[in-house]
């Protein structure tokens, strides 16, 4: 390294080939163009008044160094030298990173104490947004390291730029997809040995979609077949190459001459190509080494947009013909619904295990009955309720049968003994089918021992249905469009610091969040940069409803805050410490700026403390199709994305879900037992929304932590307010609405209760002396045969849970037709 602060290239490197630099934007907010790669130079000078290094007995002065990351220009982590025993080191030295100005470039620059012994002493981290500094300026900035103290980081930046064709990119305003280049390595095996001796080499590209491949050198006649390497065009990368089983010691010749051993791996820039020479391997042996470069221009197969899907609004209007019919019938209507006045209603369902599996049946049961049945558009659950919602799915027109049928076969599972699910013969099924999907290219879990379990418990034997089949079931419009929730998370944060909504139908699986969609029987596939590198079978759907209802990802954090949701920001003493250094706030034309930022880790005992309450034992890991994207510069302005920003990652792009090699997915119920926010996406216009809770504990809890939620991203809906005495008496059915706000959908609430069932056993019916026990249901003590960890019921407590959910509905209807109603004569006044 330099430290007269001479510039060292070490990421950038010339050879781009012509891009076209015209710009389209489509109607849905997709834009496809091009833009500027600009050369960010830094010189880093020095740092202040260090701290004593107290880990030391002799309290020496710090052994520094800086590390430098910029991972959206290179894969590497670069360094400065070691100043020994100093309080004010001073380095002068240069980096060279290429940036694309529309993405989101956050420089990490951390600060370390060396330590011979143990492991180097992280001091602090500094995050800085690369937009601060201007095309053609040089800026020196002075970073402070700790508000209380005088130890300071000096930088001088420099942007330049670069005299190359622009790159082309794909992007929703949130995302952005960048060009692909795939790379060839030949390899010819032709040594100065007669008989050669066989070698295994590792070839790698750090930042590939392969990341690294062996290479079996053998035979001379053996033809050797290329390796390809698919990485990020403009984005710093090189080759590296070495013996598989053993320290590197070969180097590049351009003559036959023999090299001794050079103890450093090859390593070539990609920006050089194309490469051509002989390599020397070991003593008398050489091999020729060819390297070339080619775009691969393949479109997307991730849907970069917020808007609904093209199946799903073909879908609509199909369904809009049920719905008017529906309404016409059910309102007695003299003339036929225009199609500006059909209003769009959905179920929300919650969790609740075998709860809600048997509830949801019966209050279907009672919608049909109500004739309402097709005047639902969606139906949205999450956990147990997704183990109906994927049961009747398997009939292409089970909203037009009758429902005894798959009621009475849900009936005989739920009521047979369910220990031949731990048989030895199920064992070994549950083996063959766990080794079948890891030989699929799977990461297997304890969570697909959940769903084979499932499968068991609540199937005749195999299953082969699969969510993408459940199309043939919304083909025609015949039935509601069901759509099934889920969390992804992360590893090391609770559920209230870290969540984003995921949402699956049978036509697409995807981040509302971010605006990215893949077709429904692509989930699991490996993706890179939004194209599908590795197209894996479709998970049966006994995974899915294990991976829908997988409970077993939570950590000490998330048990705690579900438990006192009021709890929700407690122990924050066990994360790093994270301050704003205070810089003068952006001009209004640059507000997309992010705020530079100090992080400095927590004490060591806290930080014990932290990985012990959020660590996952068992975690359900899917390969993520949004690795390789990035976050386009202007991210946070995106309106799409800031009514799902919730975390306390939105500020770090260099930890959110796009740098991720797998997602990690959870049950809903960890944070909120809901399933809305599908149906709150602006763009399914969600005029009334049927919510039937099946939760334990307070039956208004999830709706009033829904409400609050809502309310605080800034979406349209009611507001929740009950009495404590009300939530101690609930009634059967609730309407809310928010006549300020016609954006809001009206929900009409359904707690499980038992309330005029005890003395009706049909609505206006009154039971007899001998009907009364008829009427004697548990739904809300800890007695109750209903507990999550029943998985057997008796019939006659399956049977009495079916009639009272069916009965709520039924008893309830003109609340329901009221809210119908009310949607219509709302759109008509919208349309005047």
């Amino acid at each position: 390294m330099n430290e007269s602060g001479e510039r060292k290239n070490l990421s950038c490197y010339s050879g781009y080939v012509e891009t076209e630099t015209s710009l389209v934007t489509n109607l849905v907010g997709v834009k496809c163009g091009s833009s500027d790669c600009e050369t960010l130079f830094l010189l880093l000078l020095r740092v202040s008044s260090l701290a004593k290094d107290w880990t030391n007995l002799s309290v020496s002065q710090t052994d520094c160094y800086i590390s430098l990351s910029l991972p959206t220009a290179s894969p590497e982590t670069v360094r400065t030298k070691t100043i020994k025993n100093c309080k004010d080191p001073v380095w002068n030295e240069t980096f060279c990173f290429r940036i694309q100005s529309q993405v989101k470039n956050i420089l990490e620059m951390k600060v370390y104490d060396e330590n011979t012994v143990a492991k180097d002493n992280l001091l602090f981290t500094v995050l800085f947004d690369v937009a601060k500094i201007q095309l053609g300026e040089t800026v020196h900035l002075t970073f402070q390291l700790n508000p209380k103290t005088q130890e300071i980081l000096e930088v001088e930046f420099t942007s330049e730029s670069i005299p190359v064709p622009p790159e082309k990119l794909v992007t929703n305003g949130v995302l952005v997809s960048r060009e692909i280049s795939c790379l060839e390595v030949l390899v010819d095996n032709r040594w100065t040995k007669k008989e050669p001796s066989e070698k295994d080499f590792l070839f790698s590209v750090k930042g590939s979609y392969e990341k690294s491949q062996i290479l079996s050198l053998g035979s001379f006649w053996q033809p050797l077949k290329p390796l390809n390497f698919h990485y990020t065009k403009y984005r710093l990368s090189e080759l590296c190459m070495a013996l598989a089983d053993k320290r590197p010691h070969f180097c590049s010749s351009t003559s036959g001459e023999d090299k001794k051993d050079c103890h450093a791996s090859l390593a070539i820039p990609l920006d050089s190509l194309p490469f051509s020479e002989k390599v020397a391997v070991a003593k008398d042996e050489t091999i020729n080494l060819h390297l070339k470069s080619n775009d691969w221009s393949r479109n997307l197969d991730v849907r970069l947009e917020f808007d609904l899907c093209t199946e799903e609004k073909n879908f609509l209007p199909k369904r809009k013909k049920f719905v008017a019919s529906a309404l016409k019938k059910a309102l007695h209507l003299e003339q036929d619904l225009e199609d500006h006045e059909v209003p769009v209603v959905a179920v929300m369902t919650t969790g609740g295990g075998t709860r809600a599996l048997t509830s949801l049946l019966g209050n279907l049961l009672g919608l049909q009955k109500l004739g309402l049945l097709d005047a639902i558009s969606y139906i949205t659950g999450s956990s147990g309720s997704t183990w109906t919602l994927s049961h009747l799915y398997q009939s292409a027109d089970w909203s037009h049968k009758d429902l005894s049928r798959p009621i009475s076969e849900i009936r005989r599972h739920m009521t047979k003994c369910k220990l031949s699910c731990f048989s030895l013969e199920s064992m070994k099924y549950y083996a063959k089918e766990l080794k079948l999907r890891k030989q699929e290219g799977y990461q297997i879990s304890s969570v697909d021992f959940w769903g084979l379990l499932l499968e068991k418990a609540l199937d005749d034997g195999k299953n082969n249905h699969k969510l993408s089949d459940e199309q043939e079931a919304l083909s025609q419009g015949q039935n509601p469009l069901p759509i099934y929730m889920i969390l992804n998370i992360k590893e090391d944060y609770s559920l209230s610091e870290f969540k984003e909504w995921v949402e699956f139908t049978p036509y697409e699986v995807g981040f509302l969040k971010y605006g990215a969609f893949i077709r429904a029987e692509d989930f699991g596939s490996e993706f890179f940069m939004g194209r599908l590198m590795k197209k894996l079978p479709e998970s049966r759907i006994c995974f899915m409803k294990g991976l829908w209802s997988n409970v077993f990802s939570y950590n000490l954090l998330d048990a705690w805050h579900s438990s006192n949701p009021t709890q929700r920001r407690s122990l924050r003493c066990t994360q790093h410490s994270t301050v704003d250094t205070g810089e003068e706030p952006s001009p209004s034309d640059r507000r997309h700026e992010l705020e530079t930022y100090l992080v400095t880790p927590e004490c060591g005992i806290m930080g014990i403390i932290r990985q012990i309450l959020t660590e996952r034992v068992m975690v359900s890991k899917f390969y993520n199709f949004l690795k390789g994207f990035q976050l386009h510069n202007e991210y946070l302005q995106n309106k799409n994305f800031c009514i799902w920003k919730d975390t306390v990652l939105e500020h770090f792009p260099n930890q959110l879900t796009q740098t991720a090699e797998f997602m990690c997915l959870a049950d809903t119920a960890g944070y909120i037992d809901i399933s809305y926010p599908p149906l709150m996406r602006p763009e399914r216009k969600v005029d009334v929304v049927l919510h039937l809770n099946y939760s334990s504990g307070s039956q208004t809890l999830p709706l009033e932590e829904a409400s609050k939620y809502f309310q605080k991203q800034g979406i349209p809906f009611p507001k929740i307010q009950m009495s404590e005495e009300e939530k101690k008496n609930l009634k059967e059915c609730y309407i809310f609405e928010d006549t300020e706000t016609p954006e809001a959908p009206t929900v009409v609430f359904f707690p499980l209760v038992n309330d005029s069932f005890r003395k009706y056993k049909a609505p206006g019916v009154e039971r007899s002396p001998a009907e009364m026990a008829q009427g004697n249901v548990d739904v809300s003590t800890i007695f109750s045969p209903y507990c999550l960890n029943s998985f057997t019921y008796t019939e006659e407590d399956f049977d009495k849970l079916i009639e009272l959910t069916s009965y709520n509905i039924q008893n309830n209807q003109h609340l329901i037709l009221q809210a119908l109603n009310s949607a219509i004569q709302q759109k008509r006044q919208h349309k005047k």
